[in-house]
């Protein structure tokens, strides 16, 4: 079992795949840079060499707003899963949700993702937060999370 404990941010890719189970090409969080109890920031840098730029779209890479929304989740189980200490070390968030989403404008190959979320509430492994994702200071998603932490092994 991994100790929680030994993580100093911030955190890279190799960190952040002791805390959670994604792995290329789905692993959407690069690096995680604030993580303070209720608040958690981190980014993805969007590649033109990333996989799913090859069907969406080919006349323009646009990346998709379910990865966007996907990353934020991502990041929201992560800073959970470490607020149960190392107890976390046999959970795993799945997401369990999605209110009031809004698309506010594209990303696209290049850019610097922004992710930062406000955990609203949780309790007993459940719980909600505000989940937001910017380019150059501009909104291009915002919307609130729903997540679930489950025992690993009625899972994987």
């Amino acid at each position: 079992m991994f100790d929680f404990s030994t993580l100093k941010l911030p955190f890279n890719v190799e960190q952040i795949q002791k805390i959670i189970p994604h792995r290329y090409p789905f692993l959407l969080v690069d690096k995680i840079t604030d993580l303070d109890g209720n608040y958690a920031k981190g980014y993805k840098n969007i590649s033109i060499s990333d996989p799913v730029f090859q069907g969406h779209f080919p006349e323009k890479a646009i990346f998709p707003g379910v990865l966007i929304i996907e990353a934020l989740a991502q990041l929201s189980c992560v800073s959970e899963i470490l607020k149960e200490g190392n107890n976390g070390c046999n959970k795993i968030g799945l997401f369990a949700g999605i209110d009031s989403a809004r698309f506010k404008k594209p990303v696209f190959p290049g850019d610097r993702l922004d992710l930062e979320i406000w955990m609203l509430w949780s309790r007993r492994g459940v719980g909600k937060c505000k989940a937001q994702a910017s380019v150059d200071g501009e909104i291009a998603f915002i919307g609130e999370l729903a997540f679930a932490l489950v025992d690993k092994e009625t899972i994987l």
